[in-house]
């Protein structure tokens, strides 16, 4: 009897979790970890500078802290592997990114808020990768790996969710109200992600082998693609972390700013799924360097968005091209690096995150200077724009 029952425990353990629940659990673990943890601060900010005076240069430092927390996660990630297998730091970094959530509401210290968004990066970050890695381990494992890039579609419903009820929360208790609301979500979306997911038998599987520097001819197959990859981090972040906030301070545009941000998501949710599908029919280059001018259309545009209609469009086309440029990016680099795929990925992240780190606070600290965000966007575009060049003329992709 005893045997009996060690063996069944066994086949329970051994049994493969459903992929589907498994995907829709990380759907909405990523919309806790990213499209609030991260991107809640967005459609927030406009209610900070409204109630409290909060300006351009200190929104765009709190964001680079925030960004700054992310790339020290990702290389924590990276350098120790073996933090990915740890179940109460795995818990803990979901706590604290709802924890962080919740607390930017009981304090109106600039210190306290930066402690709390860098806390909140690389919390944010731990969550993304452990997130990834066990739900494309789960895909693979049945066969199921075409369903992967659907995983990130939870970030851009977290950024539509956020949006649609930010102004909502706003009515009842005003920016205060707006993070309690976010942080009081996201602990429902985390139960519903566990509940739905299922109990794993253990943390993320990974080597316990740190990430030595890439071998010298990966890194020169990811030359240019690095670089473009930086660009985009400097140019989409502006995007991301100003957008609700320059529609609110357009003339007749106020009472749309937090609808913008809800037309991004919905943009972003689909959109990792329709790139790859186009990169199958294209190419990824062909793919990619659509997706950057695209993108410096849309930053252009946001420039002269005097009208709802041009707002939403230029909403639509960041919200519909960022994420798509990271996942085409993020798996050509593994393709040029195959056999070194996670030292690959984390000179990919370092690249993006610097172009994070240093957008936002140049941008604010533009804006402040110039009485607007003409210039911080004319630069972005400029940078996007040189992201596509390099795009074009790389020789590292393949022929299709």
């Amino acid at each position: 009897m005893k045997n009996l029952t060690s063996k069944t425990a066994a086949l329970a353990a051994a049994s493969p979790r459903s992929p589907v629940r498994v995907l829709i659990g990380g759907i909405l673990g990523m919309m806790v970890a990213m499209g609030i943890g991260r991107f809640a601060f967005t459609p927030i900010l406009p209610l900070m500078q409204r109630d409290l005076g909060v300006s351009h240069s200190l929104a765009g430092g709190l964001a680079s802290l925030n960004y700054i927390g992310y790339l020290a996660g990702a290389l924590a990630c990276a350098i120790w592997p073996g933090l990915l297998r740890s179940v109460p730091l795995n818990i803990g970094a979901l706590a604290a990114c709802i924890g962080t959530t919740l607390l930017m509401a009981l304090t109106t210290d600039p210190f306290w808020w930066g402690a709390l968004r860098l806390l909140a990066g690389g919390a944010s970050a731990l969550l993304f990768v452990v997130i990834a890695i066990e739900v494309s381990e789960i895909l693979a494992q049945s066969r199921h790996n075409s369903w992967s890039s659907a995983l990130y579609g939870g970030i851009g419903l977290g950024i539509a969710l956020s949006g649609a009820l930010v102004p909502l929360l706003d009515r009842i208790n005003g920016w205060r109200g707006a993070w309690l609301g976010m942080g009081g979500l996201s602990v429902v979306l985390a139960l519903l992600g566990v509940m739905v997911a299922g109990k794993r038998r253990g943390a993320v599987a990974v080597s316990d082998k740190g990430t030595a520097p890439p071998a010298t001819n990966c890194l020169s197959g990811l030359a240019r693609l690095a670089t473009a990859y930086l660009c985009e981090g400097f140019g989409y972040i502006i995007s991301a972390t100003f957008l609700v906030t320059m529609i609110a301070h357009t003339p007749g545009l106020a009472g749309f700013a937090s609808w913008s941000w809800v037309a991004v998501g919905l943009a972003a949710a689909p959109s990792t799924v329709i790139w790859q599908r186009t990169a199958a029919r294209i190419g990824v280059r062909p793919a990619l360097t659509v997706a950057y001018l695209l993108q410096t259309v849309g930053l252009l545009l946001s420039i002269t968005a005097a009208t709802p209609l041009k707002a939403g469009l230029a909403a639509t086309i960041f919200g519909g091209t960022f994420l798509g440029i990271v996942a085409l990016s993020m798996a050509e680099a593994g393709r040029r690096c195959t056999l070194e795929g996670r030292r690959a990925a984390a000179v990919m992240t370092v690249c993006f995150s610097v172009g994070q780190v240093v957008g936002p606070s140049l941008a604010g600290f533009l804006a402040d200077k110039q009485g607007g965000f003409g210039l911080p966007l004319l630069l972005a575009a400029i940078v996007v724009a040189s992201g596509a060049i390099l795009t074009a003329t790389d020789r590292h992709y393949s022929r299709k």
